[in-house]
């Protein structure tokens, strides 16, 4: 017998609420980043020195992927409440992990 735990939906719901959790808890370091500017351009120019590191590259490609799984896992959602084409779940959770990773990939090789 399959649980609940065995469907793609269920992981599915459970990476769209997660990524928003996880976007939620960077805001505050966004928002505090965008206060540098306030305190000169020197603070903000060594911040950016130090987010030109490649580690920080790959976090940032990272966010990019939870941004684009958060917004296409609710996109998903949108059209099946909408449309009603819950026989269509697996087809839209493909098409949502293959465009947050294209995503994700495509920043990445724009970082560098």
């Amino acid at each position: 017998m399959k649980t609940n735990r065995d469907k793609k939906e269920y992981w599915a719901s459970f990476v769209q609420r997660w990524s928003g959790v996880a976007l939620a808890l960077f805001l505050p370091f966004h928002f505090l980043v965008l206060s540098l500017i306030l305190q000169g351009g020197e603070v903000l120019d060594g911040f950016l020195y130090w987010a030109d590191a490649p580690l920080v590259k790959f976090a940032e490609a990272g966010l990019v992927g939870l941004l684009s799984v958060h917004l296409l896992g609710g996109v998903r959602l949108l059209v099946i409440e909408f449309f009603a084409w819950k026989e269509w779940q697996g087809y839209l959770i493909s098409v949502a992990a293959t465009g947050a990773a294209a995503t994700g990939c495509l920043f990445l090789l724009r970082a560098f």
